[in-house]
């Protein structure tokens, strides 16, 4: 090779490397931003083809279909599970739906729920029989590779020892990790578990979304307003049980707080007066939450305008009572 080919050759071959060393870190960056363009830009204009496509139709079905989980009882409080959709009457914001998309017995949702656990130290004498019955409730609840849980003690401040998980070992210990003491933040406990663990816990398929709440109900150290938490609860759709810690025997504020918050939200409040009864209670939760149906459903006059919309269902056939959620948060577009 002649000494001038071979200059030619260096020459050609360093142009080439330096061609690629600076444009690889402008494609690295023209990727990054691509990747990152993909989460937050608008979506793209659709044909009239595409409107016809089944991802589209998934979207808009989110959108503008209720799906609401609620149980009927007899005038002696036990639960009725052979009705059927004829045996209801349904208003969404005072109007009869659109159209009933689907009504069944649901008894086989995965369940999705948080326990929180009131260890201020008000509940002191009672923390370890509490302790106890949380965790036998968990194991007879929590189905393995089907529902999952996580555990959140609160006093002044929120601690989770355990995040979601349907090992029943792991949120035992989690239980057992709880240290009681100090003051009560029931409504901040409410407010975040719904905002940081619901609100975010989106889920291609249905999903059953409970919170059940051991305390006596006495708040004296939220941030966050008992409004402002039934509010949260209600745009994440999770359904609240309360049992009161209190053993008074008497009907005090906090218990009429904890049944305030479990209304709202289509729960139930348990006020049990002697501490063996909290295992009842968590025995009666269990069983609402394999009693219960879905009926999901389209609004008439529907906007996605991000206001609460009412909703209210009604057994046709006498004596039976149906409790539900009070309502929804529209989407906002």
């Amino acid at each position: 090779m002649s000494y001038t080919r071979c200059y030619r050759w260096l020459t050609t071959a360093l142009l080439a490397a330096c061609v690629v060393a600076c444009t690889a870190p402008t494609l690295a960056r023209a990727q990054d931003y691509a990747s990152t363009a993909v989460v937050v830009s608008p979506a793209p204009s659709v044909s009239d083809d595409d409107s016809q496509s089944g991802t589209l139709l998934t979207i808009h079905k989110r959108v503008d279909e209720v799906n609401v989980l609620f149980i009927a009882t007899d005038k002696h409080g036990k639960f009725v599970r052979d009705l059927s959709q004829a045996d209801f009457a349904i208003l969404d914001d005072h109007k009869p739906p659109q159209s009933i998309v689907n009504f069944r017995r649901e008894t086989d949702l995965p369940l999705h729920m948080g326990l929180l656990i009131d260890v201020s130290g008000s509940v002191h004498s009672r923390f370890d029989f509490e302790q106890d019955a949380a965790i036998s409730f968990l194991q007879h609840s929590i189905r393995v590779g089907f529902d999952k849980a996580f555990i959140v003690g609160f006093n002044t401040k929120s601690q989770m020892p355990q995040d979601f998980t349907d090992n029943v070992e792991l949120l035992s210990a989690g239980v057992h990790k709880l240290q009681d003491g100090g003051g009560t933040a029931l409504y901040d406990a409410i407010y975040r578990a719904c905002k940081e663990k619901f609100l975010k816990d989106r889920n291609d398929h249905p999903v059953r979304k409970a919170i059940v709440i051991v305390s006596d109900g006495e708040d004296n150290q939220s941030e966050y307003t008992r409004a402002q938490a039934i509010e949260m609860a209600q745009r994440a759709e999770v359904i609240i049980y309360a049992i009161s810690t209190d053993d008074s025997g008497l009907i005090l504020r906090g218990d009429k707080v904890l049944e305030q918050i479990a209304e709202a939200t289509g729960g139930r409040a348990f006020f049990p007066f002697k501490m063996k009864d909290i295992t009842h209670s968590f025995a009666a939760i269990e069983d609402e939450l394999r009693s219960q149906y879905v009926v999901s459903y389209k609004p008439a006059d529907f906007d996605a305008d991000g206001r609460f919309r009412s909703i209210e269902i009604s057994a046709l056939k006498k004596d039976l009572q149906v409790r539900a959620r009070k309502g929804y948060f529209a989407p906002q577009q």
